[in-house]
């Protein structure tokens, strides 16, 4: 399956959904296909269709809370450096990364070693909260 993005990088980060404000206007949303076969639905600007956010299907009933945000959408995206480069085997030859942020080939890596501990506890209580409703 050929990468949704159709450039070298996809900087996605996930935000908890409450913390989202859409400033104008509500966004036009799209389903399509995903490696896992339950698909995505993206949510595009519906004048530019920039995609904006997308929500990944076969996560649905475990993290409700959370929205994968593309990162240049946002106000301040040099703020959201990655905490790790996933699906490296799709990158382009040409592109060097940093040694000082992790790699991996796909999206299966171990959170508990990767992401910072803020970023664990944060979505932590999501799935503490979604257990409650």
């Amino acid at each position: 399956m050929a990468p949704q993005e159709g450039a070298s990088f996809a900087l996605n980060a996930m935000i908890e959904a409450d913390r989202l404000k859409v400033l104008k206007g509500e966004p036009e949303w799209v389903k399509v296909p995903s490696a896992s076969g339950a698909g995505q639905s993206i949510a595009r600007c519906p004048q530019c269709w920039i995609a904006v956010w997308s929500i990944y299907l076969q996560n649905v009933a475990k993290v409700k809370g959370i929205r994968i945000v593309r990162v240049g959408t946002l106000d301040k995206p040099d703020l959201l450096p990655p905490d790790a480069h996933i699906w490296t085997s799709e990158k382009q030859p040409w592109i060097i990364l940093s040694d000082n942020t992790p790699a991996f080939k796909n999206a299966d890596y171990d959170r508990e070693k990767v992401w910072s501990v803020q970023g664990l506890q944060r979505r932590q209580r999501i799935a503490e909260l979604e257990d409650v409703q």
